[in-house]
């Protein structure tokens, strides 16, 4: 029987899922079912997310891998708990030292972009602090996926494809490995082809082991060492062992009677926060959803240009998150939008190709986590031996020096990945998010308001048509985007341009509890291979 993993001529409808013991929702199916796994071994919530997210480096390794960053919100003990596990620029990564080898700005792919991995940290932080099982057990389903194989899945198999063209287009020494470990038949796997990688199985084994050490003060950290040192590159052992991921508290904003919390800076929350508190200040949105569109993609463009400018790690930001969200600087920021649409510019409040997986347990912990390469597989780089494909989150850094996010030794970046929580006078809604780069602050808006503005269930707001601001008054939109909405935003002066594609306009889950029963609500993303699973 032939057919066509990616041919769909009718629309299709996913139903909201209910569970009460448990629910895991991630972006590649066997992930969400090796954590419904470790729930029904009587693993908790984190138990559940370290496990997928293990699985996800897997069978989804066009998005993160075990060279990934990772964030995470953790409701547990009835808190909130937020780990930030982005990584700094390695020791020897000065603006100086980059032009010095011909670049006037951080390269994309090969070893310069490679900032100090953070995810194998995270797992073993966030089991040491909350986990019920031990963590050799969390790793054990991925690692047979990697040695046993598994079918590659539709989107998975068009991203691989993706990346396998543009590496191939760079004439690189150092990404070479890439294709000795991702193409070893000079292509990328095809839907339902099996794919395994014994080298992957190796290294999950020795972070098993290790808890994790093992890639930062191990063999392993000695292969990565002297692979860069092989190919020009900055990031030393030394900068791996020194490394630990740091717990935060999370930010958040008031909306539509909710708390709406999000990691601090470096992270990207901020922008959706920002976004959501103008809208709050603007009041409850009519019955108009050509109005109700306009100011949403307005909000978002004003906060999202603030991100761009302030947006770094810590006091190298300038403003403080607090100034960024003050009510009046927000109001003032409201006030910008009126009936046309803006070419928007930073203000000034001083004055004065990721995964995303959620998952929930029967005693209401709940996880929001996020891991990712960046630009699909990230550098390019794979360390030969180890299946250890790294990220080019460097490739944010600015070379300039009056920059906010200007590179410095030790320093982390802007990052995109963002994890969202919602919360009610004190009580845990859930986790939600939207991963895809820049698209993730916007995301994140457009599925809180459709929750809590629009009244959608979590499969009904994953489903709904987005929109996605790229520059100026440009607005793309997905293919299915209504007409006569896209027609009326462009009478308000958006340049609004239809894509072809889904796939750049973000991947979601989201899980809620209703609390007074203890019943959870899922839904998960159409435009992936998505799966949510209820106990």
């Amino acid at each position: 029987m032939q057919h066509d993993a990616h041919f769909y001529p009718s629309p299709s409808r996913r139903m909201a899922t209910f569970g009460s013991r448990g629910m895991v929702a991630t972006s590649q199916p066997l992930g969400a079912q090796v954590g419904m796994q470790i729930l029904q071994q009587g693993g908790n919530a984190v138990d559940a997310a370290i496990a997928a997210a293990a699985a996800l480096t897997v069978v989804e390794p066009t998005s993160n891998g075990l060279g990934s960053d990772a964030f995470a919100i953790v409701w547990m003990e009835g808190k909130l708990h937020g780990l930030n596990a982005s990584g700094p620029a390695p020791q020897a990564a000065t603006i100086e030292a980059m032009k010095a080898l011909g670049h006037e700005r951080v390269p994309e792919y090969g070893v310069l972009p490679v900032t100090v991995p953070g995810a194998p940290a995270a797992w073993a932080a966030l089991s040491e602090r909350f986990g019920k099982l031990p963590f050799a057990d969390l790793l054990a389903p991925a690692i047979a996926l990697a040695e046993e194989g598994y079918p590659v899945s539709p989107i998975v198999n068009q991203m691989w494809e993706e990346a396998h063209d543009i590496y191939r287009s760079h004439d690189n020494p150092a990404l070479k490995p890439w294709f000795e470990t991702f193409a070893p038949e000079g292509r990328a796997p095809r839907p339902g082809e099996r794919w395994a990688s014994p080298d992957h199985a190796s290294t999950l084994r020795a972070i098993a082991e290790t808890k994790g050490r093992a890639f930062y003060e191990g063999a392993l950290a000695d292969k990565i060492d002297a692979f860069f040192r092989e190919h020009g590159g900055l990031l030393r052992k030394e900068d791996l062992t020194a490394y630990k991921p740091e717990w935060v508290e999370p930010i958040s904003t008031r909306y539509r009677g909710h708390d709406i919390w999000e990691i601090p800076p470096n992270g990207s929350g901020l922008i959706a926060l920002q976004a959501l508190g103008m809208l709050e200040r603007m009041g409850e949105e009519g019955r108009d959803p050509v109005e109700t569109l306009h100011r949403r993609i307005e909000a978002t463009k004003l906060g999202y240009v603030d991100g761009l400018r302030y947006v770094t790690e810590g006091n190298a930001m300038g403003p403080s998150v607090d100034q960024l969200l003050a009510d009046d600087y927000l109001a003032e920021r409201a006030d910008l939008i009126g009936e046309q649409a803006l070419d928007p510019k930073h203000g000034n409040p001083i004055k004065g190709g990721t995964v995303y997986l959620a998952t929930a347990d029967g005693d209401g912990n709940m996880v929001s986590f996020i891991q990712s390469n960046y630009k699909g597989f990230g550098s390019g780089v794979v360390v030969p031996g180890t299946g250890i494909s790294l990220q080019n989150r460097g490739w944010g850094f600015s070379l300039d020096p009056a920059h906010p996010n200007a590179l410095a030794p030790g320093k982390r970046t802007y990052h995109t990945i963002i994890p969202g929580f919602i919360t009610r006078n004190g009580q845990a809604v859930g986790p939600f998010g939207v991963m895809g780069g820049y698209m993730q602050p916007q995301g994140h808006v457009q599925v809180i308001t459709a929750i809590l503005d629009d009244h959608l269930n979590p499969q009904a707001a994953l489903d709904l048509p987005r929109w996605k601001w790229t520059k100026g008054k440009t607005v793309e939109v997905e293919p299915h985007f209504p007409d006569h909405l896209a027609q009326a935003l462009a009478r308000r002066g958006h340049d609004i341009v239809k894509m072809a594609d889904t796939l750049s306009f973000g991947r979601g889950q989201i899980i809620l509890r209703n609390s007074d029963s203890g019943v959870l609500c899922g839904g998960t993303e159409p435009r992936t291979d998505s799966a949510v699973l209820a106990w």
